[in-house]
């Protein structure tokens, strides 16, 4: 089961550059913001669901 923990910023705003460093600097999570401007935090995939998303994006790009 996947956990998805949602921090919500009501009271302060990222940047998108603001963002994008927050990224940079934790390159071990998944961090997302929605269209609210909430900060989402994925948890990693593992092995197997990476290996299924390299499947899928190698299909992609030989479509494209």
């Amino acid at each position: 089961m996947m956990t998805v923990v949602e921090i919500k910023f009501e009271s302060w705003q990222l940047s998108d550059e603001q963002f994008f460093q927050l990224c940079q600097d934790n390159r071990d999570l998944r961090l997302e913001r929605n269209p609210k401007g909430d900060l989402i935090i994925m948890p990693p995939t593992g092995g197997k669901t990476g290996n299924s998303n390299g499947r899928i994006t190698q299909q992609l790009f030989r479509v494209c």
